[in-house]
């Protein structure tokens, strides 16, 4: 059988962009109101690495289908247990539970990455990711109110956290 995931691969960063590209008209998931370039996303790409901030992808059918980021949080030292998880799917893969399967696989990652504690930042509109990291035990652990404007509209977004309990 094989795994659900694989490591991105530099050759895999266009099929990243484009499923990322392609949740933005849809104002749930990004605060981008425009398409990103492959270009733009090198150091973003290059941040990330197998055996700390992995970015995994799915492929179904030799394409791949969705993507999973883990990613520093706030940048400092201190806070190197603690990172952001972010789940893309193309639109075709939505709604099938891969990004439940993503999620729980990430979980089950974060104590071989060092991480303890893992967040997830969601517009509080976004019904269906809200759901997911709830489903997983997240809590709401803070909310900035009306601070991402997206076609007129003002939106909150929401930080979700969880704290994993494992030896450390």
């Amino acid at each position: 059988m094989s795994h659900l995931y694989r490591d991105a691969t530099f050759e895999d960063l266009p099929a990243i962009v484009a499923i990322y590209n392609s949740t933005v008209p849809s104002r749930q998931v990004t605060a981008d109101l425009e398409p990103v370039s492959v270009e733009s996303r090198h150091a973003w790409f290059h941040a990330h690495g197998p055996s700390a901030r992995p970015l995994w992808v799915v492929e179904e059918a030799g394409r791949v289908i969705a993507w999973l980021s883990f990613s520093d949080f706030y940048g400092r030292p201190a806070y190197s247990r603690t990172a952001e998880v972010s789940i893309y799917l193309d639109e075709a893969a939505r709604g099938k539970g891969l990004g439940r399967k993503l999620l729980a696989a990430a979980l089950e990652a974060a104590p071989a990455l060092k991480i303890d504690t893992v967040l997830g930042f969601v517009f509080g509109h976004n019904e269906a990711s809200m759901r997911l990291f709830h489903s997983f035990g997240f809590a709401d652990w803070g909310t900035l109110p009306r601070v991402a404007v997206l076609d007129g509209v003002e939106r909150d977004l929401v930080i979700l956290g969880r704290r994993l309990e494992h030896a450390t």
